[in-house]
């Protein structure tokens, strides 16, 4: 009751709701647009190395993430998701025109922009949710977004899929364009008080510092950022392996979708319980239980079982989230306005990137170690990211509540 009362609190605030609404068409979109790209140049080219690299062209700009969320600092938040917005819809048109190999070079430059303008999205909307939403709530406006991304990277594949069966790669790219001119109405439409950011008066080198100091001198940031870039590296690992695990449970590679739609549906569950889980455990604590269950469920893949590889799924899907919700909560929580742009985006990249590094050592481990063993230590190392963040919440939360620096304005 606690949970649906919350939930109703939080969906009943118009700002809240229609920024709600904006994350699940652009997300929808954008999760159609992610497996269409890699089909629509393996088709064109019949390279399986070019179509990956549609993936790293997206995660690529997150290398620069302390860099590109100055921006979300250096003006008002509401104007620049509009802009980014609009932005990309007009970049997604020009992709109207690629029908042979030689016009690539316009996809993959589409989507190294389309991830840049990612990340500094990610930094302006989390700095508008945290003057606009309610500190209490914060736990479940971030654990709702995250069940609405979940839930479209479940629905949009398919979608995307059968849609690129029907009119081709340039049809996905249209509904994709169309959905951030949906998203961008809605921003419009926020009723959020915003003051001009002050000019900067330091270098910009500086000022992209400034996002990395706060986050390695914090006492609860530290912590939970590295937790979550090593629990993300893991992730990358396991994610490499999940073939394996498909042949040894006996079946086509095809039943990966079904144990990634069960994972999906943990994720969507935990985010709608996130914000009552995080009030009664304490944020480090909330992470530390998650990626405990994450550990686990990676540990227990290694039984050649349909009934527990379903249920790690469900588990995985139920674990991981935990310190990525816990992360931005604080970060949001924690961190000067003047600076939110930054932290984010450095924590996103401090998180985000090992995952990347993950799925290449697991690729490349996969063939020459076998794939029991990389779940066992994966696990293990899983369950040591969790012992050590369990250690010491209180203390560091005792810490960073008497720094009258961290409070947020309002």
């Amino acid at each position: 009751m606690t949970t649906k009362w919350t939930l109703l609190r939080v969906l009943s605030d118009r700002t809240a709701g229609r920024y709600l609404a904006g994350v699940v068409i652009s997300g929808f979109g954008t999760s159609a647009l992610w497996l269409v790209a890699g089909v629509w140049v393996k088709d064109l080219t019949g390279s399986d190395a070019l179509a990956a690299l549609c993936m790293l062209a997206m995660w690529a700009p997150t290398l620069a993430g302390p860099l590109l969320g100055t921006l979300a600092d250096r003006t008002r938040r509401v104007p620049l998701l509009i802009a980014t917005n609009l932005l990309l819809a007009a970049l997604l048109l020009t992709l109207l025109t690629v029908d042979s190999p030689t016009a690539l070079w316009l996809l993959f430059a589409v989507l190294f922009v389309y991830g840049a303008a990612g990340v500094v999205q990610d930094a302006a909307e989390s700095a508008l949710v945290a003057s606009a939403v309610p500190g209490p709530l914060l736990g479940d406006f971030n654990g709702l977004r995250m069940t609405a991304g979940e839930g479209m990277k479940i629905l949009a594949p398919p979608a995307g899929a059968a849609l690129y069966t029907l009119h081709g790669g340039a049809s996905v790219a249209l509904l994709d364009a169309l959905t951030f001119v949906a998203a961008a109405g809605l921003y419009a439409r926020l009723r959020v008080q915003e003051r001009r950011p002050e000019p900067p008066t330091a270098h910009w080198r500086t000022r992209t510092a400034e996002g990395a100091r706060y986050v390695w001198s914090h006492p609860m940031l530290r912590p939970l950022t590295l937790a979550g870039g090593t629990t993300m590296l893991c992730a990358g690992v396991s994610g490499a392996l999940i073939y394996p695990v498909v042949e040894d449970l006996g079946h086509s590679p095809a039943y990966a979708g079904v144990l990634y739609a069960v994972q999906g549906a943990g994720s969507v569950a935990v985010g709608l319980l996130s914000g009552p889980a995080l009030r009664r455990l304490g944020t480090q604590r909330f992470a530390a239980c998650g990626i405990a269950l994450f550990g686990a469920a990676v540990a227990l893949r290694a039984v050649p079982s349909d009934a527990v590889a379903l249920a790690c799924s469900a588990a995985i899907g139920a674990g991981l989230p935990a310190v990525l919700i816990a992360a931005l909560t604080q970060v949001q929580q924690r961190t000067p306005d003047r600076l939110l742009g930054r932290v984010t985006a450095t924590a996103n990249t401090l998180v985000f990137t090992p995952n990347v590094i993950g799925l290449a050592a697991g690729a490349a481990l996969v063939e020459a170690v076998d794939h029991r063993l990389l779940l066992a230590v994966t696990g293990v190392t899983l369950l040591a990211t969790a012992a050590a963040l369990f250690q010491s919440p209180a203390s560091a939360e005792r810490t960073s509540s008497k720094s009258p620096s961290d409070a947020n304005p309002a």
